[in-house]
């Protein structure tokens, strides 16, 4: 095919055109995929949205999250709770339970929470609750079994993902389950009025 030397302008803008497009789709696409999770970097915030704990009052924690340096690397992906066994075991925040059975010879209850892209895991637990099952804030889950546990005591490991990422779930406690309270000004003494 033979170019009119007036149809090279239009054929250039239209070739411009399409290259601008197919970046902006590029640029677009790449703006809507999240980046892959960075261990010891946090994500989004968790919300403090938990109502109870899942055993006691306010149980002793045995150890504490513990973020892994990599994804396969070595840490602790929850904290350990003191409970005698048979004790019941909660969900802390209103959700559905998605999975209720057993892993490598242990009982495990999850529940995605209701609201939010995070799911909570409680184990060793002999379940009450079947997967599909919605529960509410402080309701019964199941009962801590008795196992060769990793604690030094009888516990119950409870721990918080989002997606395949394992977070502090000490974090969904507001100040008031922790025990924290608010923040109180105190008196200045000395201090002129």
């Amino acid at each position: 095919m033979r170019m009119r030397r007036d149809d090279r302008p239009v054929r250039m803008g239209l070739a411009l055109l399409l290259a601008l497009l197919l970046t902006l789709l590029t640029c677009t696409a790449r703006a809507n995929d999240s980046p892959p999770p960075v261990p010891g970097v946090p994500g989004p915030s968790v919300p403090a949205i938990a109502r109870a704990w899942p055993v006691g009052s306010h149980p002793l924690v045995l150890r504490g999250w513990e973020p892994p340096a990599t994804v396969y690397g070595r840490g602790h992906r929850g904290v350990d709770l003191a409970t005698p066994a048979g004790a019941q075991v909660r969900a802390v925040a209103p959700g559905r339970v998605s999975f209720a059975g057993r892993v490598a010879g242990r009982g495990v209850v999850s529940v995605e929470l209701t609201g939010t892209d995070l799911r909570t895991t409680y184990e060793p637990v002999s379940a009450t609750v079947k997967k599909g099952d919605e529960v509410t804030a402080g309701e019964v889950v199941g009962t801590v079994e008795i196992t060769d546990s990793h604690c030094t005591t009888t516990c119950v490991h409870w721990g918080l993902l989002r997606g395949e990422t394992y977070l502090d779930p000490l974090a969904l406690l507001p100040p008031w389950l922790l025990n924290r309270g608010p923040s109180r000004l105190l008196p200045v003494l000395g201090a002129p009025l």
